[in-house]
């Protein structure tokens, strides 16, 4: 089975996509932030990381880095609705830091899973 580390600060919206993804068949780690993931990260390999990119404690962009440095492979979507200087200025960072893909929210349920898709496909 697939395996996803879910990266995301909001509590609702980390449970909701975690369900939807298990309920397309992913095995689903959850984390609240980027310190989390990490830890999580560096002692269970996932198949795909999709991280927030906007978070408290430790932001997206540092947790791609750190992930990458584990895995230099690890295959990484980032997401972001939004900050001071805009998400599509964090979207654009993360593909340079080492997301594969980049996706702003909101989003459907059909968008990150085709974008999951493609991410495993690469």
């Amino acid at each position: 089975m697939t395996t996803i580390l879910l990266v995301d600060d909001d509590d609702q919206f980390r449970s909701m996509l975690a369900e939807v993804l298990r309920r397309a068949g992913y095995e689903v780690q959850p984390a609240c932030n980027g310190s989390e993931a990490t830890v999580i990260y560096r002692n269970h390999q996932t198949d795909l990381v999709i991280t927030d990119l906007i978070m408290p404690e430790k932001e997206g962009l540092e947790t791609i880095r750190e992930i990458r440095h584990i895995n230099p492979a690890v295959r990484i979507i980032a997401m972001s609705g939004g900050g001071r200087n805009g998400f599509e200025d964090y979207l654009k960072v993360a593909k340079v830091f080492g997301a594969r893909l980049v996706i702003d929210k909101p989003f459907s349920h059909a968008e990150i899973l085709g974008a999951i898709r493609k991410a495993l496909a690469a």
